[in-house]
């Protein structure tokens, strides 16, 4: 068993969490940024929490495809309070 099957299940979500995750670098790759694409309804819909979002932005392969100082600053956001 290899090192990183053992903290695997910490990265495992639900199918409908593994398409977002798609969708996300999908659009990434076509240029778009991410704090926009985490605005989409698309992710919103389907993320509906703050803390879903930034779990989200935890992925691997996300923080491989955007970096990872784009993934923190996005997660930053994401569970920064609103303001009023």
């Amino acid at each position: 068993m290899a090192f990183k099957d053992l903290f695997s299940f910490l990265f495992q979500g639900s199918a409908g969490e593994e398409r977002v995750a798609q969708y996300v670098i999908r659009e990434h790759d076509r240029g778009r940024p991410l704090a926009e694409i985490m605005e989409d309804r698309y992710v919103l819909n389907r993320l509906e929490s703050p803390q879903k979002r930034a779990r989200l932005l935890d992925r691997p392969e996300i923080v491989q495809a955007v970096g990872s100082d784009t993934a923190e600053s996005a997660k930053a956001a994401v569970t920064a309070p609103a303001e009023s």
